[in-house]
């Protein structure tokens, strides 16, 4: 696949503040005249926003988290297949909310299926690897407590959300290239000027 798309992906703990940031590299990209596309993962796909729905919803607390990683694999396939081969060629700049390291962290190393992982995010991530990720990093504690209605991934003890913080880290350390920590603690606007800097070493 010849790729036209600068692809970035969002990572970070629940309550980190992607969503604000992913709205800012919008406003970002489009200002200097280019086309921006956004998913989010699980979803943006009819078949991923009902897989999202399962692995989200508190009623499902029994989900095995062997179950759990093969929904998010397939709701990936799915958002690749569907929607990630066309617009990587057709767009400047392709941004998702969450992707493969999500796995990696989540599944792998927070519900220790490791070295499973690994390869199945290999397997089903077609070969479609991410420009840049921006890790917004900040203690487990303060996002959470900016949730106020919790899904069932949020909803699990602090132990849990702590270790992501940690296998994100350490993912970060693993890629440096390509993963950058953002500190999302302070004021928007600060959190802002760091992604820019970012930015402009990276792309612009």
């Amino acid at each position: 696949m010849k790729k036209k798309a600068f692809f970035i992906t969002l990572e970070g703990l629940e309550g980190s503040g992607k969503s604000s940031v992913i709205r800012y590299l919008e406003s970002y990209f489009k200002a200097k005249g280019l086309s921006v596309i956004i998913f989010r993962e699980p979803g943006s796909t009819k078949v991923g926003e009902k897989i999202r729905q399962i692995l989200l919803d508190k009623a499902n607390m029994e989900l095995s988290k062997h179950t759990e990683l093969l929904l998010y694999l397939a709701a990936r396939t799915q958002l690749i297949e569907e929607q990630l081969k066309n617009t990587l060629v057709r767009y400047d700049v392709v941004i998702c909310d969450r992707f493969f390291d999500s796995t990696l962290v989540y599944q792998g190393y927070a519900l220790g299926l490791g070295a499973i992982v690994e390869k199945a995010v290999t397997m089903f991530s077609l070969k479609v690897i991410p420009d840049l990720t921006l890790l917004l990093d900040m203690p487990a504690k303060d996002g959470l407590r900016r949730i106020k209605n919790k899904d069932r991934i949020e909803s699990r003890p602090l132990v849990f959300h702590n270790k992501l913080r940690k296998g994100y880290l350490l993912l970060a350390k693993k890629y440096p290239h390509r993963i950058k920590v953002i500190d999302a603690d302070g004021r928007l606007s600060d959190i802002y000027k760091r992604v820019e800097k970012v930015l402009k070493n990276k792309f612009l």
